[in-house]
């Protein structure tokens, strides 16, 4: 696939990820199909030989893990993908990355749960994103996109984020945004000198040996590293946040909503002008770090937040831990696939301005 700056290719969520994962530098990918990513599979199994990479359509999602761990701690790109269960699946390898500081991209397109649920849409693996998913204190960076351009840009920032903290970065998509088509352009390039990769296990002729580890056996030794983690991540967190805000100056109710939910949203706020509602969103774009420090300034200034999701509310707590009492904050989701209509989350909105407008007149 033969790409130039301005050109346009009309592909699935999936198939850009992918494609843009083969022009960020990633040269070894390793996975097992589970609908609904099994695009990003069939691309990579394609263009991986096209540039000289390794594709590998391994036996379990445990050996697709690991050996991300091997490329990454031997300096390559490298990348797994999956859907809701088999990250489950890839949490204990996840927490050895974290634990070992190697860098590797995981993409989620997020289906239905819990157990094997169903193939269509939902955002219910917020907490096992953001929250670690795995065992001990460690954080992967998530990256939320929702759109498909926006799918293909993330993952070049995703390598570059990884391979800077020396941690796994998480894009957390869904079954809608990894199936339906957009256009897109490739104009974004790979930023990283991955031959500054000095800790990596090369071979030691010439030079001390690097060792990559996650056991720490002697007593005192895993405190002091996790002391080094949490710098790491409270520089992350300091350096990363990213988020779009809309609207949210003269608002009366703010949405905070990601992904395919605002997408969702981006259409609630149309509507909600001929209504002349005054409504605003903050979409994350890195859902850890969290936005917190501008849905807490926002929060100040408005009646009310609405957090929007497909789940029964898991990112709600980031929000309320975020507004601080601030303000109230309301939710509105749909479970198992389903997925909300700008119309349910605009009489939602509706219902919330009646219910001011009350308290208001009892109070006056």
């Amino acid at each position: 696939m033969s790409t130039n700056k301005d050109q346009k290719f009309l592909l699935t969520g999936n198939e850009a990820s992918a494609e843009a994962a083969i022009l960020a530098g990633c040269r070894y990918y390793y996975g097992y199909p589970i609908t609904p990513q099994n695009e990003i599979m069939t691309h990579m199994s394609i263009r991986m030989p096209q540039v000289g990479g390794t594709f590998i359509q391994v036996e379990s999602e445990l050996a697709a893990i690991y050996m991300v761990y091997g490329s990454a701690a031997a300096g390559g790109r490298t990348m797994t993908s999956s859907s809701s269960p088999g990250i489950s699946l890839k949490q204990e390898g996840i927490s050895y990355l974290a634990g070992s500081e190697l860098p590797c991209v995981i993409i989620n397109m997020q289906r239905g749960g819990p157990g094997l649920g169903d193939i269509s849409p939902a955002q219910s693996d917020y907490f096992q994103a953001v929250k670690g998913g795995g065992h001990g204190d460690y954080h992967t960076i998530v990256l939320a996109p929702s759109s498909v351009q926006e799918a293909a840009d993330l993952v070049f920032d995703a390598f570059d984020l990884a391979d800077c903290y020396t941690n796994p970065v998480m894009i957390l998509g869904d079954a809608q945004l990894g199936q339906m088509m957009e256009p897109v352009i490739f104009d974004k390039k790979q930023k990283t000198d991955l031959s500054a990769k000095t800790w990596a296990l090369t071979g030691a002729r010439g030079r001390k040996r690097n060792i990559v580890k996650s056991f720490y056996p002697v007593k005192g030794e895993l405190e002091v590293f996790n002391t080094k983690l949490q710098k790491k991540y409270r520089e992350v967190e300091a350096e990363e946040v990213r988020y779009e805000e809309i609207d949210t100056q003269n608002a009366d109710i703010v949405i905070v909503a990601y992904g395919t939910s605002a997408r969702i949203c981006r259409e609630v706020l149309r509507d909600a002008k001929k209504k002349n509602l005054k409504i605003g969103m903050i979409r994350p774009i890195t859902l850890w770090p969290f936005p917190s420090v501008i849905i807490g300034r926002v929060a100040e200034r408005v009646q009310s937040m609405l957090t929007v999701e497909m789940s029964a509310g898991q990112m709600i707590e980031d929000v309320r831990l975020s507004v601080n009492g601030k303000c109230p904050v309301h939710f509105y989701g749909r479970t198992g696939g389903g997925i909300p209509s700008p119309k349910e989350i605009l009489n939602k909105i509706i219902e919330l301005s009646t219910i001011k407008e009350k308290v208001t007149c009892a109070t006056s």
